[in-house]
């Protein structure tokens, strides 16, 4: 599991918050893919902005934590979508924070995700001003968004938290790593430097393959942050989520994976 389940999103440094926006709210939202599958997604407006992000979240699927992060999004400016990925097998309802993700996880196919991704970001651009969406995610999603570079067109950028990179067995088919040739916007990787799941050599394979095929990215390891550290808002990790912030709403407002804001 990445976060606990009272986990919440860190603050965003004030000085990156639109004095228009205020409190961000957002609201709840059944959507339809093209095979018919209906999932729950979770839509919260910016005041002004061309800006969007859809969010991918971690194995347990759209929970409370991504829906307040979609909010965050939106008080600085960014409309933003948390879609979930189980809704072929446990429904549109909402489930409590502790359910049995395994057994749904294990029959979630990768075809399947990225449908419904690409009908999270037809949304988003058509309920909201969105005209430049990035797709992000968190573990399993921070996969799901390294490799929407390469499975989505019509996208401006791809960020991913902690999102393992390379195969983590023979018969791993979703490395990012091996979908690299056919990447096609710019990236945005933050990883843990104390990640007990994602070794350095890893990250750094990665970031050489992206090198390798001219891919426009940045690549930042935390020392010392552990895996799913932008939960972590007490002091230990509150510089790490400051800047992951900073970089995330650099990229997103610049286009450049290598900008701060």
């Amino acid at each position: 599991m990445c976060y606990p389940p009272s986990a919440r999103p860190p603050e965003i440094p004030a000085d990156l918050l639109r004095p228009i926006s205020g409190g961000a709210g957002g609201s709840d939202v059944i959507l339809t893919s093209e095979d018919g599958n209906r999932f729950r997604a979770y839509i919260s407006r910016a005041q002004d902005g061309e800006g969007g992000v859809v969010i991918a979240p971690d194995v347990r699927g759209l929970h409370p934590f991504y829906e307040e992060l979609a909010e965050r999004l939106a008080s600085a400016g960014v409309h933003a979508i948390a879609f979930d990925y189980f809704g072929r097998t446990a429904g549109t309802d909402r489930r409590p924070p502790d359910w049995a993700y395994q057994e749904h996880n294990a029959k979630n196919t990768t075809g399947q995700i990225h449908a419904d991704l690409t009908t999270a970001i037809g949304h988003l651009r058509g309920a909201t001003d969105a005209r430049s969406i990035y797709v992000m995610g968190f573990c399993k999603g921070g996969r799901v968004a390294f490799n929407s570079a390469a499975e989505h067109s019509g996208i401006a950028g791809a960020i991913g938290f902690y999102g393992w990179p390379t195969r983590r067995s023979d018969e791993d088919q979703g490395a990012p790593v091996d979908n690299v040739d056919r990447m096609h916007v710019p990236l945005l990787g933050l990883f843990g430097g104390a990640d007990k799941g994602i070794p350095q050599s890893a990250v750094d394979t990665f970031a050489k393959a992206l090198a390798g095929r001219r891919v426009r990215h940045f690549i930042h390891t935390y020392p010392g942050a552990p895996h799913s550290f932008f939960d972590r808002t007490f002091a230990e990790h509150k510089n790490e989520s400051d800047d992951a912030w900073r970089r995330v709403l650099g990229f997103i407002r610049t286009g450049d994976p290598a900008a701060r804001a």
